[in-house]
């Protein structure tokens, strides 16, 4: 087994080599990087240069799209994980219902609402590339998981900053406590500070950034529909001492009536289903309350364990 989270090109992702590397990864890990992903540097680069400049501006201006428990689009800096508040602030898009989910956008910098728009769009189509490769993987069509991501799917996007932490010695700091993702696949982004740990083994790992490649990991949703084959990995963020840092996760999630269980593939004689099955809509409303405030605990897929 490799000692690093691997790397692979995804530029022709159903040749059997790279599908067979994305099966090893998913199985070993629950992340890897992927390089070839599409996604031009200019638009990369511009989305980093227009996060600093948000979240380089003073609070009160940041504070004027604070997000609600009713709206969870806009500016954050209370997040819990595992009711643990973040050393981090947050600024979350994702799609709007006309009702109370409506996108909240900032006066200034110039442009970002465009340039976080379009790297959305990039984001979307490498989601369901790499759900297609997944889908193969576990025995099914390529096309079989993708229909509850292609309609009224509740994807987002999130730009982190993680302010640079005074040097102490107090215990170690992390600006996000170790968690695995709820939905399908989370594509990151990250700068060139380093800070994301993924947990293997007992051991955790840097993931060494990459300026030509993207971080993929697998969610509990991939882990349920996998009846355990791949499990979603335990990551966290430490909190640094010499620079400030910025990352930009795209949460892949599928529409709100999305049922999923293990899928039939997954499943004989030695292998019986593990979970029962699970509505999107509830698990996702039950974890967002953990994450905007206390109301208990922290909603997980073993909740839902046979």
């Amino acid at each position: 087994m490799s000692t690093s989270v691997p790397v692979i090109d995804v530029n022709e992702l159903h040749d059997a080599g790279t599908l067979g590397a994305i099966d090893r990864a998913c199985r070993e890990w629950g992340f890897f990087q992927v390089t070839g992903h599409g996604i031009p540097a200019g638009v990369t680069d511009e989305l980093l240069a227009a996060a600093r400049a948000f979240f380089s501006q003073p609070m009160a201006h940041k504070q004027r799209i604070l997000r609600s428990a009713d709206n969870p689009w806009g500016y954050y800096d209370r997040e819990l994980t595992k009711n643990v508040r973040d050393r981090k602030e947050v600024f979350d898009f994702g799609p709007g219902d006309g009702v109370a989910m409506v996108p909240q956008w900032p006066q200034s910098p110039p442009g970002f609402e465009s340039c976080i728009r379009r790297y959305y769009a990039r984001c979307e189509v490498l989601a369901l590339r790499l759900l297609s490769a997944v889908s193969i993987n576990l025995g099914m069509p390529s096309d079989y998981l993708s229909p509850g991501f292609c309609t009224a799917a509740t994807s987002f996007l999130r730009l982190n900053y993680y302010p640079r932490q005074a040097a102490s010695r107090a215990p170690r700091a992390f600006g996000v406590g170790q968690h695995t993702d709820a939905g399908a696949l989370t594509l990151l982004m990250q700068d060139r500070q380093a800070g994301l740990e993924v947990c293997r083994d007992g051991t955790w790992h840097l993931v060494e950034p990459r300026d030509d490649a993207l971080v993929v990991n697998i969610g509990d949703i991939v882990q349920v529909w996998s009846n355990d084959r791949y499990r979603a990995a335990l990551h966290r963020v430490t909190s640094g001492t010499r620079a400030d840092r910025y990352s930009v996760p795209f949460f892949c999630n599928p529409s709100y009536d999305t049922d999923y269980e293990p899928l039939p593939t997954m499943i004989d004689a030695a292998h019986p289903p593990r979970y029962r099955a699970i509505n999107w809509r509830e698990f996702r409303t039950r974890r967002a309350a953990g994450d905007y405030a206390d109301y208990g605990n922290e909603v997980q897929i073993t909740d839902y364990r046979l």
